[in-house]
């Protein structure tokens, strides 16, 4: 036996090691990608069907074993479908994380501009939504938007957002020191933390930050109070001096 032991261990290279850490930390990313998201419960419900399966098998029970072996050739195929909003969140933050940012930050200017156009819609209690893009582009998840692309102005965010405008009901994109949409439409978060009182601009504006990198400013029409949406987290009740800060810190634009 110890012979045989040792005969394995010589044989171990660090090819094998790598195989074993690489295999291991697939393995947790699956799980971890499972506990984040409705996965766990619904991979709770493939183990039970598993069980099913073997308690089928044991008992040589071919009705049922026919059964669970043609639901096997769709189940890939179902999981994709099912997890497709989670693998696209996923896929689209690895690439973030592995690529190289070709977009323009926004400078100090822009943020002085984003930030006197949401107070001048709090203290009117105008609705407002502005993506801000960092990192990565959000083109491939917002929908119906309107080109603009012209230089980030105060005059033309609080235009956008008045009531009158056939553009303000959806969020401006801005990219580098341009806006580049208006009147896009967001993917709406589905998560269960956002209080009853916050309507479709929070849940849009946490449906883009769980979606990419972006950052979301939203003024509530309601109450004129600003939030900021952020990695999926909401921060709520901000002044123009706290947005201001917040944005300048998560844009790494240097106050001078």
């Amino acid at each position: 036996m110890v012979n045989f032991n040792w005969e394995l261990f010589k044989t171990f290279s660090w090819k094998d090691l790598l195989d074993i850490l690489a295999v291991s930390l697939f393995f947790y990313g699956v799980l971890y990608f499972l506990r984040i998201t409705r996965g766990l419960q619904i991979f709770k419900g493939l183990v039970l069907l598993a069980g099913f399966w073997l308690f089928a098998e044991l008992f040589q029970l071919r009705t049922l074993s026919w059964v669970f072996e043609k639901l096997w050739t769709v189940g890939l195929f179902s999981l994709v479908v099912i997890f497709q909003p989670e693998i696209r969140k996923a896929l689209g933050r690895l690439g973030q994380k592995a690529g190289v940012s070709v977009i323009k930050p926004v400078g100090e200017r822009g943020v002085d501009r984003v930030v006197r156009a949401c107070s001048f819609l709090s203290e009117r209690q105008i609705g407002g939504l502005i993506v801000i893009e960092r990192g990565q582009s959000v083109e491939g998840i917002v929908e119906g938007c309107v080109l603009i692309d012209s230089v980030v102005s105060v005059e033309l965010l609080i235009t956008i957002f008045n009531p009158l405008s056939p553009l303000h009901d959806g969020a401006v994109v801005i990219r580098g020191d341009r806006v580049l949409y208006a009147s896009c439409i967001l993917p709406l978060s589905k998560s269960m933390e956002l209080p009853k009182k916050y309507g479709t601009r929070h849940r849009a504006s946490l449906g883009i930050s769980e979606e990419s990198d972006a950052l979301c400013v939203v003024v509530s029409e309601e109450t004129g109070e600003i939030s900021l949406a952020i990695g999926g987290k909401l921060h709520r009740n901000l002044d123009p001096e706290m947005l201001r800060a917040i944005l300048l810190k998560e844009l790494k634009v240097e106050n001078l």
